[in-house]
């Protein structure tokens, strides 16, 4: 039960945190409905078809759900960061599982508010259609497990870094959309790019997906390479975390950004 509070501890924190963040709410209904505006007024004036609709606006929605989640993740060490604390933090008897699981949790909740607002929104805005329920599901699980590898790679970077590098939390998801094909199949990219976005877990997420409404994945066993990529980034990343968390107590970066 000890593992369980120490969660508890850090969900807790991030939800008193986006609480009080205006942004934070700013995060959860402007941006996410604006981009999803954006995107299905302009198939609108282009004419789409209703698949060809329905693919781009699948990538709308999740490019929102995505870039919420991994937010938490990545505020994990952000916001001690920028409070100065993260030395008392790591004082605590904690480990790169708390923090990381903890802030997760809360991305998942918004990332699931989100969602359900995109997709109503949609629906009643552009008359888009979600596919199945246990398609939508393991959809959204994909979505948010990306989500947690984004954010641990930036928290890796930070750690590694410092708060110069804190840029990442930002800009990391929607650079690897881009590669991953977001609007468009990944087979349209420059082949160095499409090689990259095999090796990307959201690649297969959303050819799965998008399966649903007529349009043959590029790759096979998207959901397989999926979930297999996901697992091997997400022991990976934990392994690295620890050995970073270890790297900045030498070096005394922990020490330098905090008062």
């Amino acid at each position: 039960m000890n593992w369980l509070n120490k969660f508890y501890a850090f969900t807790y924190r991030n939800y008193i945190f986006a609480k009080r963040n205006f942004f934070a709410f700013m995060e959860i209904l402007f941006w996410p409905i604006v981009g999803l505006l954006s995107v299905g007024i302009m198939g609108s004036f282009l004419e789409l078809r209703e698949n060809t609709l329905a693919f781009v606006l699948t990538g709308a929605i999740t490019a929102g759900v995505l870039q919420v989640t991994q937010l938490d993740v990545s505020y994990s060490l952000l916001y001690d960061i920028w409070s100065k604390s993260i030395k008392h933090t790591f004082l605590a008897p904690i480990t790169q599982y708390d923090y990381i699981i903890g802030s997760w949790l809360v991305g998942v909740s918004r990332g699931v508010l989100v969602f359900v607002l995109l997709g109503f929104f949609s629906g009643k805005t552009f008359g888009f259609k979600l596919a199945g329920l246990s398609s939508t599901i393991i959809f959204l699980v994909g979505i948010f497990l990306s989500a947690l590898v984004i954010g641990m790679l930036v928290c890796l970077l930070i750690m590694l870094y410092g708060q110069r590098v804190e840029v990442t939390a930002w800009s990391l998801a929607t650079l690897l959309m881009l590669i991953c094909g977001i609007y468009y199949p990944a087979n349209f990219l420059p082949k160095p790019f499409f090689t990259l976005a095999s090796v990307i877990p959201l690649t297969y997420f959303l050819e799965y997906y998008r399966s649903f409404y007529g349009f043959k994945p590029v790759f096979s066993h998207s959901l397989l390479k999926g979930f297999g990529l996901t697992s091997i980034y997400v022991v990976l990343l934990f392994w690295f975390l620890k050995y970073a968390f270890e790297r900045a107590r030498r070096t005394g970066m922990i020490l330098r950004v905090s008062e």
